[in-house]
This record gives C-alpha cells, structure tokens and sequence, in this order.
C-alpha cells in the first residue's frame, strides 16, 4: 500500500469511528427531524413498501442533502446489524464528540485532572442510555467504550440517553483491559467500583487523571479488570440497600468534587 493510500485508509477510518448507525423508522426518523444532528447517509430496504414516514424521510434527506442508498434486505442487515428489528431503515449519524483511544490519547495534558468512565459488560441499553446522560450532563471527560461485551449503542440506549448519546464523549477502543493498561502508561488511575471495598468514593482525591470503571448489573467488574485496578472504592449504603443502579453510580461519580 503506498503512503497516499494508507493516510486515505487511516483518515476514513477515522471518520467512521465518529459514525454510530441507528435503525428502525421512528429513531431514523427522529434523527433526519434534528438539524442539531449531522446525518452522514440515509440506507433504505430496496423492498420496502410506499409509507408516508418513508416518504418524509427521504424529503427531509434530500432537503438536508444526505446520501440516499438503496440496498438489499441482506445488505441492509449488515449496515444495522439487526436486520429483524431495523424494519427498512437506517441512518448514519456523524457524532463529533466520538474519538479512538489513540486521539485520546495523543491529546495534550489539561491543568485539571480527567475523569473518564469505562464499561465492563454493562448488558442492559436502557442502563447504558441513562449512564451516558448522566456523564454527560456531569461534565464527564470520556467514556471508554469497548467494541464488544456491553449492550449496543442502538434505538433503546439512545432513547433511554434523551439523545445526549450523540453528544456524548465516546472514546473507542478494541478490548477494554489493554485500553486501561495503554492508559496507565500514559499516567492514568484505574478504579473501580465495588461494593466489598473498604475505601468509599468520597474519600478519594485523585491527583492524576482517573478511570472509574462500572461493571456489570449482577456480577460486577470482572476479574481481568479488578487485576489492573490501582484502588477499589464503594458507595455508602443504608437501610438495607445493598447497591445503587450503574446509571445512578454513574451519576454520583460525574457531580463527584463538582
């Protein structure tokens, strides 16, 4: 591959990874009614049937000059990646706050300490949604996302986010365990949540910047991720209560020191 080619593969790739592609007709639709939105391309089912919120999808597309293409349902499928439930339809919507571990890391060093969030095998979409609204009404720095192990970024995740998923500062990365050890090298504190730890959340003063991991519903951070740890720390509970929802913890670290 010659350099010019290499640099034109690297730029799109680069580009596509601030790309998150949403499916279904009522999602779709939504997203082409929002000019605050950079739709990128509108993908429509060759096989569809007229219907008059198909016809005001490509009247909006064309109106706001997105790509419109026409596929096969099996081409369709790939695009979505959940052809049983994208009933024809999806969109590819530019989000400018999306970057890869390497563009953030290759990002200089801020006066104030960073504070990023990353999830290990949180299952549930409508969590994931409300987790990401959270961080980003918190002001949250980055949120590390894994490409496999939690729930998809998709209809229920957006919906349960109000919307903020598109605004949201998603870092990208390949598998979550080798993200976090690239961090540490690069001067970051890994720490999770647990609630055997002794140490409580508000007793921490980070002077570093710091990853709070959240792990799964049930059985929390896993072992492969409790291993890179640098502290471990628990939320305060009373009256019984034995752990808060991973939207809500989500919510108490973003307003944590604010």
């Amino acid at each position: 591959m010659r350099t010019g080619d290499s640099a034109a593969f690297r730029e799109k790739k680069a580009f596509f990874q601030q790309v998150i592609t949403v499916y279904g007709r009522k999602p779709v639709l939504e997203a082409l009614l929002d000019e605050s939105l950079q739709c990128y391309r509108l993908h429509l089912a060759d096989s569809n049937k007229p219907a008059p919120e198909l016809e005001q999808m490509e009247t909006l597309a064309r109106r706001r000059g997105v790509e419109i293409c026409l596929h096969n349902k099996r081409e369709l499928s790939r695009i979505s990646r959940n052809g049983k439930q994208d009933q024809g339809v999806a969109a590819d919507i530019l989000c400018p706050e999306f970057q890869t571990l390497a563009q953030y890391l290759e990002q200089p060093a801020t006066p104030a300490t960073r504070r990023l969030l990353a999830l290990d095998g949180i299952s549930n979409p409508q969590n994931v949604g409300m987790l990401v609204r959270s961080a980003v009404a918190g002001g949250i720095d980055g949120i590390l996302w894994p490409a496999s192990g939690n729930a998809e970024l998709g209809p229920l995740a957006i919906k349960a986010s109000a919307g903020t998923l598109y605004r949201a500062p998603l870092v990208r990365c390949e598998d979550l365990a080798a993200a976090l050890r690239l961090c540490q090298q690069a001067g970051h504190k890994v720490c999770i949540l647990d609630a055997a730890a002794k140490d409580s959340l508000y007793n921490l003063r980070s002077t570093a910047d710091t990853i709070y991991v959240l792990g799964n519903e049930s059985t929390g951070v896993s072992r492969q991720i409790s291993a890179l740890a640098d502290s471990s720390v628990s939320i305060p509970m009373q009256n019984g209560v034995e752990s808060l929802n991973v939207a809500v913890t989500a919510a108490l670290i973003a307003y944590l020191d604010r």
